[in-house]
């Protein structure tokens, strides 16, 4: 299927819940084939029950098998791979960079970053073979401004720009695209247990931690995580056909983060 086709087939990692559902259901508004994957196996069989026509796999996108089983199970279905969003991802420890073990950074990169490696190595041949093909990386807002005390989690999602850079150059000539999505405060359950989080170390009020982290997002927004699906789609169709390397903030422009 080309670039230019209608209808497309996708694959969102850890599309069962929060941004990943929120991207697989934009694209199934737009017509489209997909196939979502995601740890649980009770988020999973939510979004299938809910969404007539949505496939599922099962998977940790930081075991290589895994990702082996949900590319081959999705190809198989829909016959290709046009899209792939690489949403996965984890907050990973939340303490001093001293105090962080090897084990909880050695996890937070192998979710966040070597995921989107074996995702996009395992779809790489299949939009080569098409000479077409459109790569979406979800990285986070909280890689323009740093984040004191979630250097794991920051430090992958940097290393997340890294790679979509070097993808858009590496498989341009082939036709396929990749570029990155920072998203901001999003408005949903993990965002406001984050400000929940925020108020309760500060002894502050929910309405007061939100003007907190308000203050430093220039629209003085929260991102609904349907805006970051619609990006996506966006992105994967013909309109998006020229735009590749780029970090695109869905963010209100997050200045600084506390």
């Amino acid at each position: 299927m080309s670039d230019t086709q209608t209808a497309k087939r996708v694959i969102v990692t850890a599309g069962g819940s929060g941004i990943g559902r929120a991207i697989a259901e934009r694209f199934l508004a737009a017509g489209d084939q997909v196939h979502i994957c995601d740890v649980a196996p009770g988020t999973l069989d939510s979004a299938l029950a809910d969404h007539d026509g949505l496939r599922g796999t099962i998977a940790d996108v930081g075991v290589p098998a895994d990702v082996e089983k949900l590319v081959a199970e999705a190809a198989d279905w829909m016959g290709g791979v046009d899209v792939l969003v690489n949403n996965a991802g984890i907050g990973g420890p939340r303490a001093a960079l001293e105090d962080i073990s090897y084990a909880d950074w050695d996890r937070t990169v192998t979710v966040n970053l070597n995921g989107m490696f074996y995702c996009i190595k395992n779809v790489a041949p299949l939009m080569k073979a098409q000479n077409s093909g459109c790569i979406v990386n979800i990285s986070t807002a909280s890689a323009k401004v740093a984040l004191p005390l979630r250097s794991p989690y920051v430090a992958s999602k940097v290393g997340v720009l890294g790679l979509t850079h070097t993808v858009a150059r590496e498989y341009g000539p082939f036709g396929i695209r990749c570029n990155a999505i920072l998203p901001g405060l999003i408005d949903n359950e993990r965002g406001r247990n984050i400000l929940a989080n925020h108020a309760k170390e500060k002894g502050v009020s929910f309405e007061e931690a939100e003007q907190d982290f308000l203050e430093f997002i220039s629209l003085r927004a929260w991102i609904d995580p349907a805006e970051v699906g619609d990006l996506a789609v966006f992105l994967a169709s013909p309109a998006g056909r020229h735009i590749t390397g780029q970090n695109i903030g869905m963010d209100g422009n997050v200045e600084w983060e506390i």
